[in-house]
């Protein structure tokens, strides 16, 4: 095996499980404070590629002010979702609030081919992502080394946030009972929100990524990484932040290396991660590094 193409490949396969992996631990933090399973995540992704691609366009933005703008707008999009679609129906059953999220996904992405119109849009690519980094005979994208730095970034931030905050230690004691959290003066509608705020700023992250590395926007474009991110969750075990981010590398990996090294089975690559998906389930359920209900996340 030529050990620079391999290298080649692992970069573009690490930096694909880093989106993957961002969207899911989006999907970890929701059902780790709620318990629920936010299906819409994949369309906000969605969403924040036209916030970003909007702002750029019509207020002439600068492409970094427009990322910004862009992330706070989906984070301001994640809550009012959940004040509108799941907050009136969290003392109602789960299954209620897990209804009410495939509802308001189709929402939309039917909001989005009414308003933006179901034609592709090309997402502007700024000139430095556009390079290809030469080291010795690896070739690789440069927007596959910047999201690998600033997903790290992003890592360590949402870490720190979790462990040295105040919300972060709000949203941990919540995540493992909703009488303890109140007894403790804790304001739990304020800490929800702020879940789904955080949660939201994620898909965006990854959505700047994605929209990088294949440059084009539509209204159902959150459905492949939403799907493969919901996936990367539940193998490394829902809930599990750490789970749901080893799971986008696992799932990077197969995508990217499978046809890369095993063409002839390019093809049963979906199969491959599918079966990985039902052994994971059949000889452990909770996930890879998932945790029995009642414990902590």
């Amino acid at each position: 095996m030529d050990i620079s193409l391999f290298l080649q490949h692992l970069v573009n396969a690490i930096s694909l499980g880093f989106v993957f992996g961002l969207v899911a631990v989006g999907y970890a933090l929701v059902y780790g404070v709620v318990k629920l399973v936010n299906f819409a995540h994949g369309d906000v992704f969605m969403m924040a590629a036209y916030f970003m691609f909007y702002t750029s366009l019509i207020f002439g933005a600068p492409w970094l002010s427009a990322v910004i703008l862009g992330i706070v707008l989906t984070s301001l999009l994640g809550v009012g979702i959940e004040k509108v679609a799941y907050k009136p129906l969290r003392k109602y059953p789960r299954i209620n609030s897990l209804v009410s999220s495939i509802g308001m996904s189709f929402l939309l992405q039917n909001f989005a081919v009414v308003v933006f119109g179901g034609i592709q849009r090309s997402f502007p690519v700024p000139e430095p992502m556009k390079k290809t980094l030469v080291f010795g005979e690896i070739r690789v994208q440069a927007v596959s080394i910047y999201t690998i730095i600033f997903s790290i970034i992003v890592v360590l931030i949402l870490t720190f946030i979790l462990q040295k905050t105040k919300i972060g230690l709000a949203m941990r004691i919540l995540s493992r009972d909703f009488d303890t959290a109140r007894l403790m003066g804790i304001n739990v509608n304020r800490t929800i929100s702020f879940t789904f705020a955080l949660g939201s700023a994620l898909a965006a992250v990854s959505a700047v990524f994605w929209a990088l590395r294949y440059p084009q926007i539509f209204p159902f474009m959150g459905q492949y990484p939403g799907s493969r991110a919901f996936i990367a969750a539940v193998v490394g075990g829902i809930g599990s932040l750490k789970g749901a981010l080893i799971g986008g590398f696992v799932l990077g990996l197969l995508t990217v290396l499978i046809p890369a090294f095993f063409p002839e089975y390019s093809g049963y690559r979906e199969a491959f991660i599918f079966l990985l998906l039902v052994l994971v389930l059949i000889f452990k359920p909770n996930g890879l590094f998932g945790q029995e209900v009642g414990e902590k996340v």
